[in-house]
Formats: C-alpha cells, sequence, structure tokens
C-alpha cells in the first residue's frame, strides 16, 4: 500500500510511505525542495544535520539537496552571460527557495510533486526565465526522481543540474565503490590523479570530480551496514562527484551535468532551446548485501 500524507513540524513535510516495504522517505517543499530523510526498514539511508536543517539562513547539509542552476561554485561567485555579471552562490539557488507542490499519486508508488519557477530573485543571478518540475517517487527499495525542464525564454538557455546525496555511514573504511572512470580531478588542488578504486580516509576532506565516466551507473557496498547502494542516471549527467569529511558520518556520491564552472567554460553545459524542454531521471535503489 503507498500513501503521501502531510506532517505539519517546523517545515511542511510530505511524507511518502511504501507500507509493504516498510520504506519512506520525507520531502520538505519550502526548504528547497529537499529530499530530507529516507529509511528502510527503521534504518536511515541518509545523513541529515538536523541543526542546519532547523536554520533558514543556512544551507543543507544531508539529505539529497538539489543543485541548480550551476554544480559546485564559480570564481568569484559570477556568471558572465552575453558581457554581463551576475552574481550566483555556490550550487546555485534551487536548494535554497521554496518549490510549491503541483501533484501527488499512490497509484503504483508513492509519489510527490514539486515545482520551481523563475522570478525577480532568481533573475538576479540567471536572466532567464524557466520552469523546474521535480517528481519524487517511492516503490519498495528504489527512489526515482523525475525532472523537467522547462525553458521559458526567448533566447537559449544554459544550464547545470545536479543533486548530493548524502548517506549515512558508520565506517568508510568497510565501503566499496564502484565509480566508473579511471581518473579524477581533485577540487582543492585542481590536479589530475589516476583513479585504482579507493580512497585516503584519514585526510580531512576528499572532493574529487569523475568528468570522463564510462557509463551510467556508479555506487558502493557498505559492509558495516550489510547494504549496497546503486545509482542510476541518465545521459545528461556527465561528471560524478565524490565528496566526505573527516570525522562526518557520510559520503557524497553526486551526479552532475557538467563541472565545476560550466557555465562560464562551456564545458559539458547543458542548452535548452528556447521554450524547449528536457526530461532527466536519477534513480537510487538500495539492496542487502
Amino acid at each position: 500500500m503507498f500513501t503521501v500524507t502531510r506532517q505539519q513540524k517546523q517545515f511542511l513535510t510530505y511524507l511518502l510511505t511504501d507500507e509493504d516495504a516498510n520504506s519512506s522517505v520525507e520531502v520538505v517543499p519550502e526548504r528547497g525542495g529537499i529530499l530530507t530523510r529516507w529509511q528502510i526498514r527503521g534504518q536511515n539511508i541518509l545523513y541529515l544535520d538536523a541543526e542546519r536543517f532547523a536554520d533558514p539562513s543556512l544551507s543543507v547539509r544531508g539529505g539529497i539537496p538539489i543543485l541548480f542552476p550551476i554544480c559546485g561554485n564559480l570564481p568569484d561567485n559570477a556568471f558572465v552571460h552575453a558581457g554581463k555579471t551576475y552574481p550566483l552562490k555556490q550550487h546555485g539557488f534551487a536548494r535554497d527557495l521554496p518549490w510549491k507542490v503541483v501533484g501527488q499519486d499512490t497509484d503504483g508508488s508513492a509519489s510527490l510533486s514539486i515545482e520551481l519557477t523563475s522570478d525577480d530573485s532568481t533573475r538576479q543571478g540567471y536572466p532567464f526565465d524557466f520552469q523546474l518540475v521535480f517528481t519524487y517517487q517511492l516503490q519498495g527499495n528504489t527512489l526515482k526522481i523525475h525532472q523537467r525542464f522547462v525553458n521559458l525564454s526567448d533566447k537559449r538557455m544554459p544550464f547545470s543540474i545536479g543533486f548530493h546525496p548524502y548517506f549515512q555511514v558508520a565506517d568508510k573504511t568497510a565501503l566499496d565503490f564502484d565509480i566508473p572512470a579511471t581518473a579524477y580531478i581533485d577540487q582543492r588542488t585542481k590536479e589530475i590523479h589516476p583513479y585504482t578504486g579507493g580512497f585516503d580516509f584519514s585526510i580531512d576532506e576528499i572532493d574529487h570530480a569523475y568528468t570522463e565516466i564510462s557509463r551510467h551507473t556508479a555506487g558502493f557496498s557498505d559492509r558495516s551496514a550489510g547494504r549496497q547502494i546503486n545509482l542510476g542516471y541518465d545521459d545528461l549527467f556527465t561528471t560524478l562527484v565524490f565528496w566526505t569529511v573527516k570525522g562526518k558520518d557520510y559520503v557524497c556520491l553526486e551526479p552532475w551535468s557538467g563541472p565545476r564552472n560550466a557555465l562560464n567554460t562551456g564545458e559539458q553545459v547543458k542548452y535548452l532551446e528556447p521554450r524547449g524542454t528536457r526530461e532527466a531521471i536519477f534513480e537510487i535503489r538500495v539492496s542487502e548485501l
């Protein structure tokens, strides 16, 4: 049985549940459209920093933040378009703005559709008119995020899209990764290194970008928790980022449509023609080892 219910917490929260699978997710539209929690048989799949989440002046660290219209940061937090400079902070504005609920369904899955449209505040940093409609769909141990991007402008619209899932882990040394790449860019030093499949979790921060991936699946196994996390993403997504911080119980494996600064450099940047539409999907599946 699938249900979609509302709970009035600090923020209005939508609970999507698959009762037969004992699986549920929580979505908070007004806090950046974020999916904050995912539980399967009482076990948390995602990490959430509850103190940061409770403070609207801070970006959320946890759940699955939405990155749009950029992924990562820009030099001097500046987007240059048609000879004009616009202020655009790290990861864009979608994760900070309230989204509107535009639909829900319990036929074959528990799903919730949310929408973000351009306004005067978004045009200050991104001079385009757009509509985003994302649908979270829970079925069993699988979460799908369907995306629709619409360019409402009369000019070609560049954009990047990404997701920043924080997976909860208790022992990073018990993780085995499947990342479809042979090299990465260290985003702190800008150096390129070969990737051999492991990480040095003794360092303070790991921030690797895999800009040449060979397939559209990735994931990791967690021997401590006894589960496997598998990611699937369509060809809109061409970069994977792995990020974690020493002493924190999470790892982030993030599909991005392009690398940092793509809107300025043009590297792997995506475009929508005037009045054009594009759809994409990102899927996370959890299974037992």
